[in-house]
């Protein structure tokens, strides 16, 4: 038979009473055991950390000592090399005689303005010439405005800026005009109209005049310069020309900084942290690119003790890049990406430059018999007034437009169209309608009331944040960087101090990837090709961050530009749990060229007064702040890498070419791979 169930409510008897009372007392003896044993074991810990803390403590001068002295070695020798550097620049740039003013003698500026205002004489391929020259002096001017920190002297850059650009814009009209003056001479013979097209190193021009008036006309395409427009019926009977100039470049965004400098202030008071938007000065580093090269020994002495203050956790608030004051009176505009109408600068960037898209009444053509010319004299282009009043109150349709990114650069996302507003001197993006976007042919075609200035916008953060970075060495005074973005994945190839950007083949970049060159002019090279991975003032406002004290950060990078010959460094999924003050990173010795082995790296905890090697990898289930077994603490990170380095690879770390720690450290300053991934 089956036992009976107890019914409930039944009383235990005495011997189970005895045996539930004895394994409650068993169980309780064994948590207190844990708990014991866990007391014991977390006072070994704190006995352990303040046995390693005061080991640190002691030898904490002399690293910071041995630290000082490697860093004053090279940004001393830095500092050198950059005097000599900008010495020989000024020189060649004296012996060079190609007509460019020097863009900090206004007098020179004002002569050549002068000259080149009352130059009416000139052939078209000397104007075109001439127009090269001026946009050469209106990049060096605009370089000398982003350097400039004197009021006088920004206000002397900005002038001189809108006056050339002012006479580079007539000029491109003039160009124009004398074209279109002599259309009638250079008829198609199969649309029996003028079209050119005229290609040059930084611009090209298209020029359509309709002589024909055919009325089946819709539109043109130059495919070779990648510009096409279409216009209605009623046009096609009028006497009207059309220009359409691609700048490959972008004066019109500078000069909307220039006119509306309260945007940027604003958005960058409203986007930075309290103790961030109070910083005024840019912090200091082994290369500081707010600097001049004459700075003496004193401004490396200075560079040095603000290292050392991270160091010892007296932290600043101050942020990589001057934060500036703001009027609070100002109102705040609005991005594009939220539907307003001025295009926010700060998050939008101009791919492939400006494109300039005119509608002309046709000047008088020459009427020519036998030995005389008759030409009506007519001072300018005339705009062509449309949309224009219509009978029976008819609305004018919109006039179409087409473009075709350059080759040249690199397109994220679709882009989003702006127009120039003149009057007010801004990029906005109302006023375009039925924008259809071609991936494939990276084509872009859509509709404006009249056909007006436009540029196509790209996200500047569209590659922000990282997926993963690492650093690693390929050899004495070579290295390779490499960024998982976003959306696109490279690497920079870094020998002494030239760098080479590789990425998987993508359109139109055989003019920038396999070449070497500087750092600063790879910098630029790939901006002006669409491709940003450079932290900015603004870039916190549009991109997640891993925040870190700045100073911190800023020390881990001049280390890792001392060690980068001969550790390898990488990022860590764990920098995004370990605060505020502390960094996490990969890193271990390696002096080979090919990739680090998985087994091979350690995880590092770094901090403002100590830095040590965690037991934790990639692959715990938690973030512990344990050091290692048998590791020790130390005052600075590339003691801390020491302890594990053969002294061959120590030797190799710190015998590396100022130059090369230059390059490296200027490049993980510019794209802040600790704090934007």
């Amino acid at each position: 038979m089956p036992p009976k169930k107890k019914k409930k409510g039944q009383k235990l008897s005495k011997a189970q009473r005895l045996k539930k009372q004895q394994e409650e007392e068993e169980a309780a003896q064994l948590q207190a055991e844990r708990e014991e044993q866990e007391r014991l074991e977390n006072e070994r810990k704190q006995e352990e950390i303040q046995r390693l803390e005061e080991k640190a403590s002691e030898s904490q001068e002399q690293e910071l000592n041995e630290l000082c002295y490697l860093l004053e070695e090279k940004n001393s020798a830095i500092i050198k090399w950059r005097i000599q550097a900008a010495e020989k620049a000024e020189w060649e740039r004296f012996m060079r005689c190609d007509g460019v003013p020097n863009p900090r003698d206004q007098r020179a500026i004002n002569t050549f303005i002068s000259l080149w205002r009352d130059d009416s004489g000139s052939s078209i391929a000397e104007g075109l010439q001439l127009c090269n020259t001026a946009v050469q002096l209106v990049e060096e001017l605009e370089e000398l405005l982003k350097e400039a920190t004197d009021p006088k002297e920004v206000l002397k850059y900005q002038e001189a800026l809108i006056e050339v650009q002012e006479l580079l814009h007539s000029k491109h009209l003039f160009i124009a005009e004398k074209i279109l003056k002599g259309a009638s001479e250079n008829i198609d013979p199969d649309t029996r109209n003028m079209q050119t097209m005229s290609k040059h190193e930084k611009l090209t021009l298209c020029l359509w005049a309709n002589l024909f008036k055919n009325p089946n006309f819709k539109g043109l395409d130059f495919e070779e310069a990648g510009m096409g427009f279409r216009i209605p019926m009623h046009l096609a009977g009028s006497d009207i020309a059309v220009r359409m100039l691609h700048t490959h470049y972008d004066h019109l965004s500078m000069l909307a900084r220039i006119r509306h400098p309260s945007q940027e202030q604003i958005a960058e008071e409203e986007t930075l942290p309290p103790q961030e938007s109070e910083a005024k000065q840019s912090s200091p580093s082994l290369q500081s690119r707010n600097s001049s090269p004459q700075q003496g020994s004193e401004g490396s002495r200075s560079q040095i003790f603000t290292q050392m203050e991270a160091l010892n956790g007296h932290m600043s608030s101050q942020d990589f890049s001057d934060a500036p004051t703001t009027d609070p009176t100002v109102p705040e505009v609005a991005t594009a990406g939220s539907g307003a109408q001025i295009v926010d600068l700060m998050q939008y960037t101009t791919l492939g430059g400006v494109f300039y898209y005119d509608l002309f009444h046709l000047p008088p053509q020459p009427i020519r018999g036998k030995g005389y010319t008759i030409l009506q004299i007519v001072d300018g282009l005339k705009e062509f007034p449309y949309p224009t009043g219509r009978p029976n109150s008819e609305a004018c349709p919109p006039l179409g437009v087409s473009i075709t990114l350059p080759d040249w650069v690199v397109n994220m996302e679709p882009p989003l169209v702006a127009r120039w507003d003149a009057g007010d001197e801004q990029w906005r993006s109302d006023g375009i309608t039925d924008v259809s976007y071609e991936e494939a042919e990276a084509r872009i075609s859509f509709s404006m009331e009249t056909l007006q200035t436009v540029a196509l916008m790209q996200n500047t953060y569209a590659n922000l944040p990282f997926r993963g970075w690492e650093l690693r060495p390929l050899g004495q005074n070579s290295a390779l960087f490499t960024i998982k973005g976003a959306l696109l994945d490279f690497s920079i190839t870094i020998q002494n101090n030239q760098c080479m950007l590789e990425m998987e083949q993508h359109r139109g970049l055989s003019h920038l990837t396999g070449k070497w060159m500087s750092g600063p002019a790879l910098q630029k090279a790939m901006l002006k090709a669409g491709i940003n991975i450079f932290a900015n003032e603004h870039t916190h406002k549009y991109v997640s961050i891993c925040k870190k004290e700045s100073l911190t950060e800023q020390a881990a990078y001049e280390q890792m530009a001392l060690f980068a010959s001969a550790c390898a460094f990488s990022w860590s999924k764990w920098n995004a749990k370990c605060g505020e003050e502390h960094l996490v990173l990969q890193a271990c010795e390696h002096r080979d060229p090919t990739p680090v082995p998985e087994d091979s790296w350690s995880t590092y905890l770094v901090g403002a007064q100590r830095s040590r090697r965690l037991e934790i990898t990639e692959n715990s289930a938690a973030f512990s702040p344990d050091h290692a077994p048998d590791s020790q603490f130390h005052s600075t990170f590339i003691h801390m890498l020491q302890d594990n380095m053969s002294p061959d690879g120590i030797a190799m770390a710190t015998n590396s070419h100022y130059l090369f720690v230059d390059a490296v450290h200027s490049l993980l300053r510019a794209t802040r791979p600790l704090f934007f991934s």
